[in-house]
């Protein structure tokens, strides 16, 4: 999945973390300029970094002139070149790859997934009631999200685009026929679409664990330990809960999900590491 996408932290000075005094990471802008996603995860990271500003170097943070796609960031990041952050849902692989920071970001949140659809679908889906009958339709996802292995471990077949304003564009055009986003994304980026043709599925609800953590280069380990402490020290003292309940977009998708209206269907998530904190209830977001 996109995710987002999932925007990415450049070092001005890479490879000197911890010799500088006062360190400038830069953070790359979204892929599509209309895409505002990345505004909570620099919240969240400022956040984590002033709790621990007292003790060790002040870091200031700083955007890129050009975007950056994900798959990129993150050969960027594994190369050590330029790249020394980026925000993502979590897969083994990528915790092979990179040194995870497994405290997740919105709380397990994006794995609540609602569909974008075409307007004029609004009665098919209503009519979805089960896992089969949802595998009658296709899905369409980034080609190098998680996402969308998972759901094809789940028998939805996925059309997959290298781009994320292509995917809407492929909705439109009957490339495939709903788009499974996470429920802090949904609503904002139909409206951003501003498009009467698409609108957010009132009648299912996806579900699997699928946490969005800060990833850092293996050799990362000093940043790593750093924004962990950080997160710990802001769940601790509820900063964290704050910043998480009180977000807009967030404030907005409990008003606008209508839990108890939806059909929820669970997958399962291959991807998953055996190392994801899933007993820990206090890391996860659960509707009641």
């Amino acid at each position: 999945m996109k995710l987002f996408i999932y925007f990415i932290l450049v070092v001005i000075n890479s490879g000197h973390y911890c010799q500088a005094n006062d360190q400038v990471i830069t953070y790359a802008k979204p892929e599509s300029i209309i895409d505002q996603r990345h505004k909570y995860f620099v919240k969240l990271l400022k956040l984590a970094l002033s709790k621990t500003n007292s003790q060790l170097s002040t870091i200031r943070l700083k955007t890129t002139t050009e975007p950056m796609q994900q798959g990129r960031a993150i050969q960027e990041l594994i190369l050590q070149r330029h790249v020394d952050l980026v925000w993502t849902v979590t897969s083994q692989a990528r915790e092979q790859q990179l040194l995870p920071i497994r405290i997740p970001l919105l709380k397990g949140l994006l794995g609540y997934r609602v569909a974008i659809i075409r307007t004029a679908d609004q009665e098919k889906f209503a009519r979805v009631t089960s896992i089969k009958t949802l595998r009658k339709y296709i899905a369409g996802q980034g080609h190098d999200w998680p996402d969308t292995k998972i759901l094809s471990a789940n028998g939805i077949n996925v059309v997959t685009s290298s781009t994320y304003e292509g995917l809407f564009a492929m909705l439109k055009m009957k490339r495939f026929d709903f788009f499974p986003r996470g429920i802090t994304e949904a609503w904002q980026e139909v409206v951003m679409q501003r498009d009467a043709e698409l609108m957010v599925d009132e009648s299912i609800l996806l579900y699997y664990p699928s946490p969005i953590y800060f990833f850092v280069n293996k050799k990362s380990t000093i940043l790593a330990k750093r924004i962990e402490k950080g997160l710990q020290i802001a769940i601790s003292d509820g900063s964290f809960e704050q910043l998480f309940y009180a977000y807009p977009e967030h404030k907005k998708v409990f008003a606008s999900v209508r839990i108890k209206q939806r059909k929820i269907i669970t997958l399962h998530n291959p991807l998953l590491s055996p190392l994801t904190p899933l007993d820990n209830q206090d890391l996860w977001f659960q509707f009641k």
